[in-house]
């Protein structure tokens, strides 16, 4: 008996259910295909708590039977990540930022907060847009906290596309290429993202303190600022005055 045509790649995985989380996946992608892909990720970006990040890995996972395109999964990932979290910003700038003026004394976050965290994101904002693909929470929040703290736009735009790009270089070909083996992948790298998280809120905390401790120091070396108006020879009362016009 001969041993029949070959099997194309990754067409073992055809009859062969999705693991864990990305199971739940599978009847979106069966029913809606790059459309269930486009829309998860758009509305995960801008702060809705949507499985975005769970589709890719589902959808790069069909791409490898041969059900989905990698490439076209890819290109809409990135485009929709993208989307989204500009959307997520445009929220946070017409609107957050306005609400944390507002209502922030009531949560602890008063106008100089809010102007340190403005601070804070034109130094070091590049780097935790980017950061905040690869978080949980983060990946949602991050457009939103970019629009309220009034990141520069095309500063936002070019770090959220670099942050999309290399996410989506991450989970594509992984979900493509480990088959069988990607729900134990998948869940490995969400358990360590938790520990980046920590270690990111650790490092922010710390930017933070170092910043406050350092204006306290010079504030604390350059004194109180004297008042002119009490020094020897000052001239005093209508003296002072005609003295202003000269």
């Amino acid at each position: 008996m001969g041993a029949g045509p070959p099997t194309p790649k990754g067409a073992q995985m055809s009859a062969t259910p999705l693991p864990g989380l990305l199971g739940a996946m599978a009847p979106v992608l069966e029913n809606y295909g790059y459309l269930a892909v486009a829309g998860l990720i758009l509305v995960e970006n801008f702060g809705v708590p949507a499985p975005g990040e769970t589709i890719l890995v589902a959808a790069s996972v069909y791409a490898g039977t041969g059900r989905l395109n990698i490439v076209a999964v890819g290109a809409i990932a990135v485009l929709a990540a993208v989307v989204g979290n500009c959307i997520g910003y445009a929220i946070g700038y017409f609107g957050g930022h306005a609400l944390a003026l507002r209502f922030g004394k009531y949560v602890f976050l008063t106008p100089e907060r809010l102007e340190r965290t403005e601070r804070f994101f034109e130094r070091h904002g590049g780097l935790v847009v980017v950061a905040a693909r690869f978080l949980e929470g983060l990946r949602q929040a991050a457009g939103i906290i970019a629009g309220t703290a009034e990141m520069p736009w095309r500063r936002f735009l070019v770090f959220t596309t670099i942050g999309a790009v290399l996410w989506v270089a991450l989970w594509a070909p992984l979900g493509y290429l480990a088959g069988d083996h990607i729900g134990t992948i998948y869940s490995d790298i969400v358990r360590y993202s938790l520990y980046l998280l920590i270690a990111l809120a650790v490092l922010v905390a710390a930017l933070i303190t170092r910043a406050v401790l350092r204006r306290r120091r010079r504030a604390a070396a350059a004194g109180p600022v004297p008042d002119l108006r009490d020094a020897p020879g000052t001239r005093k009362g209508p003296d002072a005055r005609k003295a202003k016009k000269w």
